[in-house]
C-alpha cells in the first residue's frame, strides 16, 4: 500500500490494504476482479472479491467521492434503498509516482442486478413495465424526504426480485442532493422529465440492438414512470375531502397506503366550521409497512412485496390451523419453525445462490398454486418444493453474484436429516 494514500470509512476492512491501489483501476489484474454484469456508468467501474463479499470501485475526483459516500450514508440512514458506502480512498500515487484517481467503494447488492441483466435475449414488455414501475416507486420515496436526484436512469438503479415485481435501489447518487425543507414541484417535475428522457433513450439502445421484444414501445413505457410517478405521489401526500358522515374514509385512505407499503406517522385533519366536510391529508410518509411487520413477528427481513406475500402464508396459517385466537407473534414463530425453515433447509446448498430465500418462497406458493389449479387437488407443501426445486430452481441462474452459476444437478433430501413425527405435518400445510 502507498504510504501517502488515505482511507475514510466508518469502519475499515483490512482486506481494503490488500488491494492494488498504486495500479489505474483499468489495469488490476484479472485474479482481482469480479465478472458481474453492470450497467453504464460515465465513470470506470470494477467490481472486485473483498473479505469474502464483493465491491463496487469507481474512480472519480476526490470531491465527488467523498459527497457521494456522505450522501450514500446519510440515505441509508433514512432508510432509502441504496448501495452501502465502504470507502473513499484518496492520494494514491502509482509505481512510477503518478498521481492517480481517488475511487469511491460501495458493497455490491447481493442478488440484485442492472437492467440490462434482466434479459436473456429480449426484454419483455411486462419486464420493462415492472422495472419503470419501480423505479417510480423509489423516485417517490426519494422526493417525499426531499432527495433531488438529477440523474434519474434504470442504468443509475438496482433491481432486486420482489414477489414477482422488483424492488429498486440507488446506486449512483453522485448528482444528489437533500433538502431539507422538501422539493419544489419544479424540482420534482425536472427529475421526472430526466426519467422519461433517460427510460426512452436506454429502452430505444436495447431496440437498435434487438434486444427489446418488437411489442414493446420505449416511448410508452417510458412515459409510464410519469404517470405512475403522478398516481403514487397524489396517493402519499394529495389532500381528500368528503362529507363528515364519511369518517370511514380516513381508516380507508389509511389502508390504501398501508396497501402500497406505507405507513402514516401523522395525519392532518380538518373540519369545516358547518361540520359538513373534512379534510385529511397525510403529514408523514413511511415505507416499508409490510417489511417492518414481518420482521416484528419473525425476524425476518425481506423487500415489501415478498414481505407481503410471507404474511399473508402465515395469516393462512394461522385461520387454517385454528390459531386466531393466540398471540400473533407466537403464531408467527410456529410459522417460521415449521413452514419456512423447512423450505429453506430442502434447498440443496448448490442451489442456494440462485434466488433469495424469500423469493423462494414466493416463487414456490406460486408452483404450488399452479400445481394444484392443474391436477385439480391440493398439493402439499413438501411435494410442491421438490417439483419446485427440480423443476424451476434448477434452471434458473445464480442471482446471488452471478458468478459461475452452478450447472450440475444432485439428489435432492427433504429434510432427511430432521426427526419427523410419524404424521408429517407439513402435508397438510
Amino acid at each position: 500500500m502507498p504510504d501517502s494514500m488515505t482511507i475514510t470509512a466508518a469502519t475499515v476492512d483490512p482486506g481494503l490494504l490488500d488491494l492494488p491501489w498504486d495500479l489505474p483501476l483499468e489495469a488490476w489484474p484479472d485474479e482481482t476482479i469480479v465478472a458481474l454484469p453492470k450497467g453504464i456508468s460515465r465513470h470506470l467501474v470494477r467490481f472486485v472479491h473483498l473479505s469474502g463479499y464483493v465491491v463496487a470501485v469507481k474512480e472519480t475526483s476526490a470531491e465527488l467521492a467523498r459527497s457521494e459516500y456522505d450522501m450514500l450514508r446519510t440515505l441509508q440512514r433514512m432508510d432509502v434503498p441504496c448501495v452501502d458506502p465502504v470507502a473513499v480512498i484518496t492520494n494514491r500515487v502509482g509505481r512510477e509516482g503518478e498521481d492517480l484517481q481517488p475511487v469511491l467503494v460501495t458493497r455490491h447488492l447481493r442478488f440484485s442486478l442492472p437492467y440490462r441483466a434482466l434479459y436473456s435475449q429480449t426484454l419483455r414488455p411486462d419486464t420493462a413495465t415492472r422495472l419503470v414501475d419501480a423505479l417510480a416507486l423509489l423516485l417517490v420515496r426519494l422526493h417525499v424526504i426531499g432527495f433531488y436526484w438529477g440523474d434519474v436512469s434504470l442504468s443509475n438503479t438496482l433491481f432486486r426480485r420482489d414477489a414477482g415485481s422488483f424492488a429498486a435501489y440507488l446506486v449512483d447518487a453522485e448528482t444528489g442532493k437533500l433538502y431539507p425543507g422538501g422539493l419544489s414541484n419544479g424540482q420534482r417535475e425536472n427529475d421526472l422529465e430526466v426519467a422519461r428522457v433517460n427510460i426512452a433513450g436506454e429502452l430505444l439502445d436495447l431496440e437498435a440492438g434487438g434486444r427489446l421484444d418488437e411489442n414493446a414501445d420505449p416511448v410508452d413505457v417510458s412515459n409510464r414512470i410519469v404517470a405512475q410517478y403522478r398516481t403514487l405521489w397524489t396517493e402519499l401526500t394529495g389532500t381528500e375531502q368528503f362529507d363528515a358522515a364519511e369518517r370511514w374514509r380516513i381508516n380507508d385512505r389509511v389502508e390504501r397506503l398501508n396497501a402500497l407499503g406505507f405507513d402514516i406517522e401523522e395525519l392532518s385533519i380538518r373540519t369545516a366550521e358547518s361540520g359538513a366536510q373534512v379534510r385529511i391529508q397525510p403529514k408523514v410518509v413511511d415505507a416499508g409497512h409490510h417489511q417492518r411487520r414481518l420482521l416484528r413477528l419473525t425476524g425476518l427481513d425481506a423487500e415489501e412485496n415478498q414481505a407481503r406475500r410471507l404474511l399473508n402464508d402465515l395469516d393462512a396459517y394461522r385461520a387454517r390451523n385454528g390459531r386466531e385466537e393466540l398471540d400473533e407473534e407466537m403464531v408467527a414463530h410456529e410459522w417460521v419453525s415449521r413452514v419456512f425453515e423447512p423450505v429453506v433447509r430442502a434447498i440443496p446448498r448448490d442451489l442456494r445462490g440462485r434466488l433469495e430465500p424469500a423469493e423462494v418462497f414466493h416463487e414456490l406458493l406460486e408452483h404450488r398454486w399452479f400445481m394444484s389449479q392443474q391436477e385439480e387437488r391440493s398439493v402439499s407443501l413438501p411435494e410442491a418444493t421438490t417439483a419446485y426445486i427440480n423443476d424451476v430452481l434448477r434452471h434458473r441462474r445464480d442471482e446471488r453474484t452471478l458468478i459461475n452459476p452452478p450447472t450440475s444437478s444432485i439428489a435432492l433430501p427433504l429434510d432427511g436429516d430432521e426427526d419427523e413425527d410419524e404424521d408429517d405435518w407439513r402435508a397438510s400445510v
